[in-house]
């Protein structure tokens, strides 16, 4: 079984409502592109009130040696739906990992510090949604990527996988966020 906090040798992850400092210590994170100004502002304005109202859940993932939030995620428990031909679908449940971002501040105060999404994903991420897994069905975890290529070939590298431009625009139909406009569908299948 699972206990908090999860960890690995640089980080440990806190959810975001476990320590009322975290309120305050998410003020200090940036994200630099331009286009992830909606994730900073998520973090900042949103996931407390998502937190309270259990939409999401919102987790921090902070060094073990300076305590600096240097990525977060924000799960939240979904399904998506597969045309599999002009009368049949298939609806396949699944957790969206509908926020995710590592902090740029960080990422330049410690540039020795490699891979961060990546060990975001499969030392946090993963664990919590296998560790959902023994208790619910969940089949995949997805993600609405915003539509830059560099950024979808990262996640594809981190084994995400995009459907076919049909079939994406069938997802997209029937359950893409509002908020989640002109990103990219992309799942992966969990084992």
């Amino acid at each position: 079984m699972m206990v908090f906090p999860v960890e690995d040798k640089n980080f440990y992850v806190q959810h975001l409502a476990e320590n009322p400092a975290n309120l305050t210590e998410i003020n200090s994170f940036s994200i630099s592109r331009e286009s992830g100004a909606g994730l900073e502002n998520y973090l900042k304005n949103i996931a407390p009130s998502d937190e309270e109202s259990s939409f999401a859940r919102t987790y921090l993932v902070k060094s073990k040696s300076s305590h600096e939030i240097a990525a977060y995620f924000t799960l939240r428990n979904g399904l998506f739906t597969l045309e599999l031909n002009d009368d049949n679908f298939y609806t396949i449940p699944a957790i969206e990992l509908s926020n995710f971002a590592v902090n740029s501040v960080f990422h330049s105060n410690h540039p020795e510090i490699e891979k961060i999404g990546y060990t975001v994903l499969s030392d946090f991420v993963l664990p919590i949604v296998n560790f959902i897994r023994s208790f619910s069905g969940v089949k995949a975890l997805y993600i609405y990527a915003l539509p830059e290529d560099k950024l979808i070939s990262h996640y594809e590298r981190m084994g995400f996988r995009r459907l076919a431009p049909e079939k994406e625009k069938f997802v997209h139909s029937h359950v893409k966020p509002k908020y989640d406009d002109g990103c990219i569908f992309m799942y992966q299948l969990l084992a």
